[in-house]
């Protein structure tokens, strides 16, 4: 099996490279794919030392699986290239999820909604993942009418030189590269990806389709605020959920402890409750604080926490692969 990484310098690219190392995959050849800037870099993969490539070479290579992580430019550009060769692409971009010929795919959720024709699957955003991850057992057992949601994104979404830049704040350096228009170091800023002519920004408004696009409803009332904020473990969110039918605590916990890739940690007499400091290098989602919104009926508070970097990206796509090599062991 032939399986390509490309942006494999990046920092999601990192993160699938690990999680494929550690998967129990069986990979005969590992092809670390970035732009023309980061040829001829290393990059280890189980212990041994590969060289970067480019996407012309990767192309000739004609890989089995190619996990995208190169923004959504490179993914338009070059995703079809790879699927015309018979290679099956799992992108992590914004590029193709929306469009109604490509399959947005949680595993846990609707792996079953890819079809064999399907040779460019669309990664989530990593906000969506983790909140349909809580909210996709809710909506079977009582229907989802709304929800409220409010994001406390880590930097790590925006990528190394986001990083970069709250670490040179840290240390009173403020003339380094600057991806916010702020300094993001002790504030938050309300303000993740561009804004739209309606005034969410797109981040928002991703979360709002992809939510119904995964679900599969798209009668779900949604409205999002997108935060950034200074931490480095995973996002964080606040989420007021409406049902259509009535529910008990209980049961709402039962049901999600039941839920594979689903933690849930509520025990706030114990201070027990999801955090990204305990996230981060997790591919679970955390869920706690749950309780009822006792300003009207049939709604439900929660607190989701996940690595934005594992679940939230990288694991997620190695996962919708290695449902689709089961699928073809299955089948063979």
């Amino acid at each position: 099996m032939k399986i390509a990484v490309i942006g494999a310098t990046g920092l999601v690219g990192k993160v699938m490279t690990e999680v494929l190392g550690k998967s129990k995959l069986s990979i005969d050849t590992f092809i670390p794919v970035a732009s023309a800037k980061s040829v001829g870099n290393e990059v280890n993969f189980r212990n041994r030392i590969y060289t970067v490539i480019g996407m012309e070479e990767a192309l000739h290579l004609k890989p089995d699986f190619a996990l995208f992580s190169a923004g959504g430019d490179a993914s338009r550009e070059w995703a079809p290239k790879f699927a015309a060769i018979g290679t099956r692409v799992i992108d992590n971009s914004s590029a193709w999820r929306m469009d109604h010929s490509v399959p947005l795919v949680v595993p846990e959720i609707n792996q079953d909604s890819i079809r064999s024709e399907h040779m460019i699957i669309a990664n989530p955003n990593c906000s969506t993942i983790q909140m349909v991850m809580a909210l996709a057992p809710l909506h079977k057992k009582y229907g989802i009418k709304r929800i409220v949601v409010s994001t406390y994104q880590s930097v790590t979404g925006t990528g190394a030189k986001a990083v970069g830049q709250m670490e040179d704040e840290r240390n009173n350096r403020f003339d380094g590269d600057r991806v916010y228009a702020h300094v993001i170091d002790k504030n938050v800023i309300p303000h993740c990806d561009s804004f739209l002519d309606n005034g969410y920004t797109k981040e928002e408004m991703k979360i709002v389709d992809e939510t119904r696009k995964i679900l599969d409803d798209l009668s779900i009332q949604i409205t999002a605020t997108a935060v950034r904020v200074p931490v480095m473990g995973g996002h964080s969110e606040a989420v007021n959920v409406e049902f259509l039918e009535e529910f008990e605590l209980d049961e709402v916990r039962a049901l999600l402890s039941r839920t594979p890739g689903v933690v849930v940690q509520d025990n706030p007499a114990r201070n027990l409750y999801p955090m990204p400091r305990l996230a981060q290098g997790q591919d679970d989602v955390f869920v706690g604080r749950l309780r009822r919104d006792d300003s009207q009926p049939r709604t439900l508070n929660m607190w989701i926490v996940s690595d934005n970097l594992r679940k939230g990206a990288a694991t997620n796509a190695v996962q919708i692969m290695q449902g689709l090599i089961g699928e073809a062991v299955a089948q063979a």
